[in-house]
């Protein structure tokens, strides 16, 4: 008799058939990756023997069919990734053999069923991605022994977590309304993965910041909540942190040294804060670190040099919206690596250094790119996401954050012009060097940065005409060089000509898609004025040639006449003589 029944990752479709449910020996039914539909047939439940139900990755509609209880042997239960509705049934606490139960991304409502605390072999609880509500019943952790990870991510479930399972390693309740302080942890846990982001969770990081069970927790997420106070100095705790998420609260105060104590941290962002003071030094030992976010805080001082130097592995430097002053220091240029640059909003001055040319990646040099930023742990890769400012818009990037190429200085003091080195960072995407000082002309090989979709270099100073090179810039999904000292047409091209007029406000442009036409000034044509005055502008020789000719034969017959008759000799001195007399 057949026991197992393997059919998973095909592209079958339609419904399942309702004749298997009489296989009464089947022990084990893996049909997911398909496309099947409709309904789960309800004579499922006549397979009593089966231990492994695995429908998830399909498109199946409707509830969970009652009398699931009575399938007493499922050690395994799988019914995510599809469309289900309707509450998860209270039978689902008959299930005493039940390891593991999936449920997520689907659109099951209502709560979860108090019953589900006699499933007392739990190890994976998983019920992420729905419409959920109510309190997480009591007990779903102390009545489960066994359990390992819990996710209940973003559903509509609230209440106080007043503390964490000691045996539970992966914990996700992100996305939720849960409230109160933090729950503490037993020293005894062996939490790895921590998520509690994107909830209503007060007051101090204390509980959980200090505590002694944390030297194994690799993941550690508080972003989006509504957490005060400063950040404690207990992080030589978390030897074993990975990636840090503290970003939108209402922490304050400064960037507490013993963070530069977690050796393998790789992620930090605590953007959206009330954070103060300057950069620690002791930030600069975090050599592993790929995305280090600090925007829209409070925080001052010179950006460090000695970034570039030791922290080679970024990819993200995010410091806008502070208060930073002074030069940009040339040592950013050895960050090679760097995908995302962003110091606007600060108070930066001086040059641009010329030196950005040695973003490898940017340049295009680097190109073995992965698509999403991906960070490896124990239980697997953890792909994350960044908000990033492109295109005049705020957004967030996820699936394609590996591949997003950003520069942005806007909104600072920085004065001289546009290096012409920039127009080497063929692979960047994004260019904003709006609302600043700079001067003089627009690199002229602009062109020649193919893969632009935004430039914005709008309220500077420079000055001359656009580059036709602009025209080559096929990409352009924002331009704008408004307000500045622009003169001259606008160039021809597919994307220039699809811009509104506001992007070339406050110059003296002309052409297309501007409504004021360029006036065509003719050079004077002086060949017809020559033609009308003969030629007066030329040198007659011809006329020249006469009056000398005449003057040689009128000399020569008046001196042979003298020669030659003495009485014309003799009247000519007499009246020569009277001549000097007078």
């Amino acid at each position: 008799m057949l026991s197992i029944l393997a059919l998973d990752d095909n592209i079958l479709q339609g419904g399942i058939p309702p004749e298997i449910g009489l296989l009464f020996r089947l022990q084990e039914l893996w049909l997911y990756k398909n496309s099947f539909t409709g309904s789960i047939p309800a004579t499922k439940t006549n397979c009593s023997n089966l231990h492994i139900l695995q429908l998830g990755n399909n498109k199946l509609t409707g509830n969970i069919p009652d009398g699931i209880g009575s399938l007493s042997m499922l050690s395994i239960l799988a019914l995510h990734d599809n469309v289900l509705q309707g509450g998860i049934p209270n039978e689902i606490g008959h299930l005493f053999r039940l390891q593991v139960l999936y449920l997520y991304n689907n659109s099951f409502t209502g709560n979860i069923p108090a019953t589900i605390t006699n499933c007392s072999n739990f190890q994976v609880l998983n019920l992420g991605f729905n419409n959920l509500v109510g309190k997480i019943p009591d007990g779903i952790g102390s009545l489960m022994p066994h359990l390992g990870v819990l996710v209940l991510k973003n559903n509509h479930i609230h209440g106080n977590i007043l503390s964490i399972p000691p045996t539970v390693r992966w914990l996700d309740l992100g996305g939720n309304n849960f409230g109160g302080k933090l729950p503490s942890l037993t020293n005894s846990s062996s939490l790895i993965d921590l998520d509690l982001s994107n909830n209503y969770f007060v007051g101090s990081l204390h509980n959980l910041l200090c505590s002694n069970g944390v030297k194994k927790t690799k993941y550690f997420n508080l972003g989006y909540n509504q957490l005060s106070g400063v950040i404690l100095e207990c992080w030589e705790k978390w030897s074993s942190l990975v990636l840090l998420w503290l970003n939108h609260n209402y922490l304050s105060g400064e960037i507490p040294r013993t963070l530069g104590s977690v050796p393998l941290l790789q992620f930090l962002a605590i953007r959206e804060n009330k954070i103060s003071g300057g950069l620690p030094s002791s930030l600069l030992n975090l050599s592993y670190l790929k995305v280090l976010d600090l925007g829209r805080n409070n925080l001052a001082r010179i950006i460090p040099p000695s970034i570039g130097i030791k922290l080679t592995m970024l990819k993200i430097l995010k410091l806008r919206s502070n208060n930073f002053y002074g030069n940009t220091p040339d040592q950013l240029c050895y960050l090679s690596q760097v995908q995302v640059l962003d110091l606007a909003d600060n108070n930066l001055s001086g040059n641009i250094p010329r030196c950005f040319n040695n973003f490898s990646v940017l340049s295009g040099i680097e190109t073995n790119l992965e698509v999403q930023l991906s960070f490896y742990l124990d239980d697997g890769s953890i792909t994350v996401s960044n908000s990033l400012v492109m295109k005049g818009q705020e957004a967030t990037y996820r699936s394609f954050l590996g591949l997003v190429m950003l520069l942005d200085l806007s909104s600072n003091k920085f004065s001289g012009q546009i290096p012409s080195e920039l127009t080497t960072l063929h692979k960047l995407k994004s260019l904003n060097l709006s609302r600043n000082q700079l001067t003089g002309e627009i690199p002229n090989k602009i062109g020649d940065m193919k893969s632009l979709e935004s430039l914005d270099l709008s309220v500077n100073n420079l000055s001359g005409e656009l580059p036709m090179s602009l025209s080559e810039l096929n990409f352009l999904g924002t331009f704008n060089v408004s307000y500045n000292n622009l003169i001259g047409r606008v160039p021809t091209g597919t994307q220039i000509q699809s811009f509104n007029e506001s992007s070339f406000f406050g110059n003296k442009l002309c052409g297309a898609p501007l409504t004021n036409d360029c006036v065509h000034v003719d050079k004077p044509d002086t060949t017809s004025d020559q033609k009308e005055d003969g030629g007066s502008h030329k040198v007659d020789w011809g006329l020249i040639i006469s009056i000398l000719l005449g003057f040689i034969t009128g000399f020569w017959v008046i001196v042979v006449s003298l020669m030659l008759n003495r009485s014309w000799r003799i009247t000519y001195f007499r009246l020569f003589r009277k001549l000097i007399k007078v």
